[in-house]
Order: structure tokens, then sequence, then C-alpha cells
């Protein structure tokens, strides 16, 4: 079993975590890592006025920085997120098929709902579609009872396009709300919205146990459009395979982990980058002690091997 953090601590962040000795997660066949591939698709649910925004996007495309085009369309912008649901999704689906891969999308509602083909294809492939809200907006100064209204309606479009309700959530800009909004909305085995751990661990919301699967804004492919980042794409490869081979070796030394990579269609998408992709791909296949899993896979494995246990604080 592993803890929960004690209700009624003072402060509000968890900092000590498992401390120096990590559980054994037990993951399946004896692997000595839990790999996580995430496919963020988010082309369409961006700012743009075409979405009633009052500016253009100006974050995590090949143009870092700069201002917002004011009431009017940047199609420079936004042709290059198109690029990402036109042919770099398509791009990283073949790889993953072509290896027996399966991976998590964080699918964006409104940017599912523009391009149905691709949602059905995540589905038909067998890859796990969690929410990554209705938009691919900022979430933190959105009034509570709209980010209620936008939790539900990304719940009924993932559902009603891929015929599967999500089990997982990721917002990435959160609120101060959405950890609660999500819980209190319900059905979800996890949430990612944190970075804090190399395992899944349990908080409290509203009285229960919450899982959470950390995320990574590390080994994600975003950092190729925030400097300083990825000079180019044999170092996006070099740091993904450092640091599978470094968690891989913690592994066999007792204390296995989970790794996350963080993949945008519009930007892992791109030929040059999809070929380190694939060259990463083919070294984590060979291997041979990884479980390459989906999120929600993870998260089935967690809650059944190690089921929360609550610790209260010392009188």
């Amino acid at each position: 079993m592993t803890h929960i953090m004690a209700p009624g601590t003072t402060y509000p962040r968890d900092l000590r975590g498992y401390g120096p000795h990590t559980p054994d997660p037990r993951w399946p066949n004896g692997a000595k890592l839990a790999l996580s591939f995430v496919l963020n698709y988010e082309e369409g649910g961006e700012n743009t006025v075409l979405n009633g925004d009052a500016a253009s996007e100006i974050y995590l495309h090949e143009v870092p920085g700069g201002s917002p085009l004011v009431g009017e369309r940047n199609r420079t912008v936004e042709t290059q997120f198109d690029y990402g649901a036109r042919a770099g999704v398509w791009r990283i689906l073949r790889l993953f098929a072509a290896r027996g891969l399966k991976l998590t999308v964080y699918g964006v509602g409104r940017a599912l709902e523009l391009n149905p083909d691709v949602a059905r294809a995540f589905a038909e492939q067998g890859h796990e579609v969690a929410s990554h809200g209705w938009r691919w907006i900022d979430y933190h100064a959105m009034p509570e009872a709209a980010e209620r209204a936008e939790i539900a309606r990304c719940v009924e479009t993932i559902t009603r396009l891929t015929g599967k309700r999500p089990v997982g959530w990721y917002t990435g800009r959160i609120s101060p709300n959405t950890r609660r909004l999500v819980a209190e909305h319900g059905g979800f085995l996890y949430d990612s919205d944190s970075y804090d751990d190399d395992l899944p661990h349990y908080i409290e919301v509203s009285g229960k146990p919450q899982l959470v699967i950390p995320y990574t804004l590390d080994n994600n492919d975003m950092k190729f459009a925030v400097p300083p980042g990825f000079g180019d794409p044999d170092g996006f490869e070099r740091h993904l395979r450092d640091a599978c081979d470094m968690l891989r070796a913690e592994g066999a030394d007792g204390s296995p982990k989970m790794m996350s990579v963080g993949l945008h269609c519009r930007l892992a998408g791109r030929p040059g980058r999809a070929a380190a992709l694939a060259r990463f791909l083919d070294h984590v296949v060979a291997c041979g002690d990884v479980w390459v899993a989906r999120r929600e896979d993870i998260a089935r494995h967690w809650w059944e091997t190690h089921p929360p246990q609550a610790i209260h604080p010392a009188k």
C-alpha cells in the first residue's frame, strides 16, 4: 500500500514524497521501467479568433515569443498547428503501429471535435484518449462554473467521438479549482497535472484518494519551442535515451520507476524530429526490460497493486 498526504497537514506541498526508499511498483513481467508516451492532440483548440478568442496563439510553435495578433487570425501560427492535424499525427501513429506500441493521447475536446477522423483512429488503434480540457488555453483565471462546464463538455465529446469515456485528466495550465472540479466530476482513475515524482502517488481531494500519475516537461518535445531547449533532434533523442537508461539502471538496482515522454503532433511530427523519435522507440524495444504502457494501464495496475492507505498527523 502507498500513503496519501496526511489530512490536516498545514503546509500545502508534500516535499517528503516516498523518501529514500521508494515502493516496489511490481511492474508486469518484472519490468525495470514503466514508460508512458503521451501524444498531445491540441490542434484547433488553441487561441484563435475562430474560437471566439481575442487574439492569436503565441505558445508552443516554431517561432516562439512575439506578440499575438489582436482581433484577427495569424495564419503563420494557425498553419503550424494545422500541420500537426494534417500530417504530424499520422506520422507518429505510424511509428507506434509499426512497433506494436500503445500511447496515451491528451485530447483537447475542441480539437477532436474539429477532426473526428483522428479521434476514431486513436480509438481503433487501441490508444487511450485522456481529457486535456475542452480548449488548449490557460485556465488559471476561468470562473469555477465555466471550468466545471468545460470539464463536462470535454468528457462528453471524447466519449461520443471515441466510444469510450476518458479515465484520465490533464489540463496543463490549471486553475486553483481544476483538481477539485475533476474529482467532483468523478469517473477518473487518475490525473496528471503534476511533475513531482518518478512514481504514481495518491493525494487527498475532497476527502477521497486521488491517484496522480506525474507528467513531464523535461522529456518533452515542447523544449524545441521553449528556449533554452533542444537545439536539434539528436539532443532530444540523447536526453530520452539517457533518462531511460538511468531509470532502467535504478530498476535493476531494486528501485523500478516510471518515465513519461511528451509529444506534440506539430513538433515531434515533423520528419527530422520523428526520425529521432523512431530511433528512441527502437532503443526501447531492444532493451527488453521496459513496459511501454498507456497511463490507464499504469493507473489500473497501481490501484490494484498499491491501494491507498491514509496517514494521519501525529497527535
